[in-house]
């Protein structure tokens, strides 16, 4: 007979309620309005020489609008802070931004900073990328679409034609400016995004 306390219960631990999408991937929090939740990661790609450069996207999840991406060598967490102030000046401050813990996105200077203007972070589960289903899905179509197809021999060759891409957002059913999204009404992301009815947005300061 084996010895008393041998075998241990494992601690009840809390539900979490988890969103659970058609493709079978879960989200904790369903936006709700344009500015509602962004979501942002990295993908990596090497120009012809074999070096190494990451582009950062930027989504809004309402609107499926991706609101920047931005190519270089090297992006650090001081990179993603300049983006965010560029993009909070343009389109106001979100309520949530979503990501993975990736150094870039848990510097303390940059959550303190957020926790400042109100913006509140949510990070996914360790080893969990469907958590961060949408931005996923948007790297994946810019992997498929473009960066599997195009030999880049430059940076500033990359930056122009991802940013091409992203303009016309060749995703079906779905785009920035040209194609339309069926979630949407068949109407293109970004229009919707510009006039988002009852949430105008504010001008915020960033200090």
């Amino acid at each position: 007979m084996a010895e008393r306390g041998l075998f241990k219960v494992p601690a009840k631990q809390p539900k979490r309620s988890r969103l659970w999408l058609n493709d079978g991937s879960c989200l904790r929090l369903r936006p709700q309005y344009p500015n509602h939740v962004w979501s942002y990661n990295f993908v990596q790609e090497r120009t012809q020489n074999g070096r190494a450069f990451r582009i950062l996207n930027i989504i809004d999840e309402y609107s499926r609008e991706c609101l920047a991406s931005v190519v270089a060598r090297n992006i650090r967490h001081g990179d993603v802070q300049d983006c965010l102030i560029d993009l909070f000046c343009q389109r106001g401050v979100p309520a949530h931004l979503r990501s993975d813990n990736g150094p870039e996105f848990t510097a303390r200077s940059i959550r303190e900073w957020l926790s400042h203007l109100g913006v509140r972070t949510l990070f996914i589960e360790p080893g969990s990328p469907w958590e961060n289903g949408f931005v996923e899905s948007f790297n994946g179509r810019m992997r498929n679409e473009l960066l599997d197809r195009e030999i880049f021999y430059t940076v500033n060759e990359a930056r122009h034609l991802i940013e091409m891409w992203r303009w016309e957002y060749p995703v079906p059913g779905r785009c920035n400016h040209v194609r339309p999204h069926s979630s949407l009404g068949y109407k293109p992301p970004a229009p919707s995004a510009w006039i988002a009815v009852g949430q105008p947005l504010q001008p915020v300061s960033l200090t």
